[in-house]
């Protein structure tokens, strides 16, 4: 799988001038992360990965329409034990969580 969302998010920041576009950027970093072969979602509140990948993408979509959702609507999901967390602890990508979940930290100050 190609993770260079991810990979540019991680090496390249945010984009302070433009949250929205980096919080659709951060979520998309996420899908690629819970799209990974093998991960193991039995500790999320998700499913599988089908059930997380859309509601990362209903998020995706309200923020290109220009609606920001109820902030603990996405904060819960960066949350310590939300379920991000819980299928990167178990599915082996806890450290490239963290480093989202920080770059999410950074814009949801500027959002919020």
């Amino acid at each position: 799988m190609n993770l260079s969302r991810t990979q540019q998010l991680i090496h390249d920041g945010i984009d302070p001038n433009a949250p929205v576009e980096s919080l659709i950027h951060v979520l998309e970093s996420a899908i690629e992360l819970l799209s990974l072969p093998d991960n193991d979602f039995c500790w999320s509140s998700w499913q599988g990965e089908q059930d997380a990948v859309a509601e990362l993408n209903s998020i995706i979509n309200l923020l290109k329409e220009s609606s920001l959702p109820e902030r603990v609507k996405v904060a819960v999901l960066f949350a310590p034990t939300g379920p991000l967390q819980e299928v990167s602890l178990s599915s082996g990508w806890g450290d490239a969580f963290l480093k989202v979940a920080e770059k999410y930290d950074e814009i949801e100050k500027r959002l919020w």
